[in-house]
């Protein structure tokens, strides 16, 4: 019978790209999240009942046990950007963690990937940077052995970075951000899975892995690159910090007077506080070096889902062309 790993948010962004790759590797692959209906999209994956969406509450022990029943390997991938209701940072992201590491080693689970955060630091201003920082001393306390990978801001078809800044730019000639002088290396999705399934199957040395992308750009540049993949023309403004902290505390007031039916996913007070820091791999981190894997650039995959933002959409360059071509006429 082939292997079994259960991947606690399997379904998201991160995470379905590590259930891909697993169900290819031929495991069994069961996906732990809070609703199992929304997450049929991972069983194409695999071959009929290889891949098994199952209903998950990593807040409750009984819960996060019964999905690791007979479980090889286990991956973490559950994380929050924005505190709702009863899923703050510390439940999700630092209790959750230790819990489902701490059931790992009491069920002799073989092998723990645990995804972190770049800046994950208990002396952080940000409230995410500490329980990132908790959640990793958590899990290492419980499990020693586990792979934890700290990747910086993360690219792919689904992301909530560059396609929320690409839609913004089709409502004004202005693009405004804050921080923009903060530098990120941004990682390909594909390639922080491709390290989560080094850490599952081969003989990789336990330890904490910093994950960036070959290019080290601060915000604004990136938003640059961006704009040119989609070929429009925007002034990006990167906010005073004041005007900044006005806006993220409105939003985070919208949020709190209507009990969470605004959800604020534009700008909190926290994610401001985490702005102020560069979001790189540290000097002499171990990562994709010692995993034996070339990192992809920004360049060679944003034009593959960002085309959507285009004046044209998937016809833009067609148009483009035509119109260099009146023009020659």
């Amino acid at each position: 019978m082939s292997k079994l790993v259960t991947i606690y948010g399997g379904s998201g962004f991160v995470g379905r790209y590590i259930v891909r790759r697993m169900a290819k590797a031929g495991w069994r692959v069961r996906v732990a999240v809070r609703r199992p209906n929304e997450a049929m999209h991972v069983k194409p994956y695999g071959v009929p009942g290889q891949v098994e969406p199952v209903f998950c509450n990593i807040r409750n022990d009984e819960s996060v046990a019964a999905v690791m029943a007979g479980a090889d390997a286990v991956v973490n991938c559950v994380g929050v950007l924005n505190e709702v209701g009863k899923n703050t940072f510390s439940a999700v992201q630092a209790e959750g963690a230790g819990r489902i590491a701490r059931i790992a080693a009491q069920n002799g689970v073989g092998k723990l990937v645990h995804v972190s955060a770049i800046g994950a630091d208990s002396q952080a201003e940000s409230v995410y940077a500490q329980s990132k920082a908790r959640g990793e001393d958590l899990v290492l306390e419980a499990f020693p052995e586990a792979m934890i990978l700290r990747p910086s801001v993360i690219f792919g078809a689904e992301d909530q970075f560059f396609n929320r800044f690409a839609a913004m730019t089709r409502f004004g000639p202005i693009l405004p951000i804050a921080g923009g002088e903060s530098r990120f290396q941004p990682v390909y999705v594909d390639d922080v899975a491709q390290a989560a399934v080094a850490g599952l199957t081969g003989e990789i040395t336990p330890g904490v892995y910093e994950l960036g992308g070959p290019e080290v750009k601060s915000f604004s540049a990136l938003m640059q690159d961006m704009l040119a993949v989609i070929h429009r023309r925007r002034l990006v403004v990167s906010l005073p910090h004041v005007v900044a902290r006005v806006m993220a505390w409105s939003f985070d007031l919208a949020q709190s007077i209507s009990f969470g039916l605004f959800e604020n996913t534009l700008l909190t007070r926290d994610q401001l506080k985490n702005l102020k820091n560069d979001n790189v791999v540290a000097e002499g981190a171990k990562g994709f070096a010692e995993l034996g894997i070339e990192p992809v650039a920004l360049g060679s995959v944003l034009p593959d889902y960002l085309w959507k933002f285009r004046p044209s959409g998937q016809y833009d360059e067609l148009m483009r062309s035509a119109r260099n071509i009146r023009g020659d006429v």
